[in-house]
């Protein structure tokens, strides 16, 4: 266990703050693509289609991409403290609005309500690391956040397919709200005071944006990312459809896939130090990778095991990486950008959501898989080698 008092120059590091942040990242997975293991049960559940029940995926996308932009000018010079526990409180929120949702539009709302708080959430995250710990431990402060995500991926979507078949979607979600509660009470406990620096307005992010080697990145981090969820979201669909599996066998594999994000998780804290340039292509590369051996050989229950648990690996991997390189890169405007990147990846998963649900209804899953493997190349094309993509020395 990582001591909760470390220097950092002549403060100490607040390392159980950062372990409350990765409750809170798990906990945001978790209720963000929760529908992926349940996606069938909603459907029937709500009346829906499969392909419109994705959609409760794209629609949190939405709002978090909004609230990533809006976020940091609207809380003005608020204490971040506060900030992140009211975010915490709309994850609260929404869950029970889910949960107890009687049709399609509630769970629509409900939805749009936990966007607000990824959205929010995500664009300060990264900031309020990097002043909770010293530089030089941002990326293994990142890397233990985001050993959240690998909780979530390890035990949420298997226990909530699992558990959804037993008892209902319905009592999946309820499960989550008193998680979420001591998770806010934690919060309040365990963060520094956060005192707003400078008050952000849209200019700060034009700024970063007028930046060419920034301007890439962010560009090929949504490629990327949107490669990614548009197989994702949809992963369950194609394990029926294609691998033929039944909910015990189809728990069994997210289990793997998460549990192989815990490889990905100490990988990030180990290996991922200055220079982020050299793992920028991994994610499109080992993911879509893993996505195009589905595609050939997903009917084998083993061999789509073996790419699950390759793409879960990285999955735990590409948030670490690429909030590193914004670290690096936006190093004096943090805030801002965060919230770019994370208007990214929502926009991302939005797009690969809507795009991947269109795919899936009109065609076919495999269909949905193979837009997936574009995006992955399209990603690999714009990175190359990753140099183009930093700041320039002295800059």
């Amino acid at each position: 266990m990582v001591s909760t008092v470390e220097q950092t120059g002549s403060k100490p590091a607040a390392w159980g703050a950062v372990l409350s942040m990765a409750l809170c990242v798990a906990m945001l997975i978790a209720s963000e693509f929760m529908p992926v293991s349940l996606l069938t049960s909603m459907a029937e559940g709500l009346g829906a289609t499969e392909g419109q029940t994705g959609q409760a995926i794209s629609v949190s996308g939405l709002f978090a991409v909004v609230a990533s932009l809006l976020v940091t000018t609207v809380a003005g010079r608020l204490n971040r403290k506060w900030v992140l526990v009211a975010l915490t409180g709309l994850m609260l929120l929404s869950l029970v609005l889910v949960a107890a949702a009687p049709n399609f539009t509630m769970l629509m709302i409900g939805r749009a309500v936990l966007g607000i708080c990824i959205g929010g959430f995500w664009a300060l995250a990264t900031a309020v690391i990097m002043r909770l710990v010293r530089a030089a431990d941002v990326p293994r402060a990142l890397a233990l956040m985001y050993g959240g995500q690998a909780i979530a991926a390890a035990f949420a979507a298997p226990i909530g397919s699992y558990l959804g078949g037993i008892f209902g979607w319905r009592a999946v979600f309820w499960a989550l709200v008193p998680i979420v509660a001591v998770n806010l009470v934690w919060h309040v406990v365990a963060l520094p005071s956060l005192s707003a620096r400078t008050r952000q307005d849209v200019r700060a992010l034009f700024d970063l944006l007028k930046r060419p080697y920034f301007r890439r990145g962010l560009i090929a981090c949504m490629l990327s990312w949107g490669s990614a969820f548009s197989m994702f979201t949809y992963l369950r669909p194609f394990l029926e459809q294609v691998t033929g599996v039944d909910v015990t066998t189809l728990s069994a594999l997210l289990l793997l896939l998460g549990c192989a994000g815990f490889i990905g998780t100490w990988a990030a804290g180990r290996f991922i130090k200055g220079n982020a340039a050299p793992f920028l292509k991994l994610p499109a590369l080992v993911m879509g990778g893993a996505t195009l051996g589905l595609l050939f050989l997903g009917h084998s229950v083993i061999a789509a095991g073996l790419f699950m648990a390759i793409w879960g690996a990285m999955n735990t991997m590409f948030s670490v990486i690429w909030m590193t390189w914004m670290s690096q890169n936006a190093d004096d405007a943090p805030e801002a950008g965060g919230s770019l990147m994370v208007a990214a990846i929502q926009g991302a998963i939005l797009l690969g959501a809507v795009v991947g649900g269109l795919l899936l209804d009109g065609l076919s899953i495999r269909a949905t898989f193979v837009g997936s493997v574009v995006l992955a190349i399209l990603a690999l094309a714009l990175i190359r080698d990753g140099r183009h993509m930093l700041k320039p020395k002295g800059a």
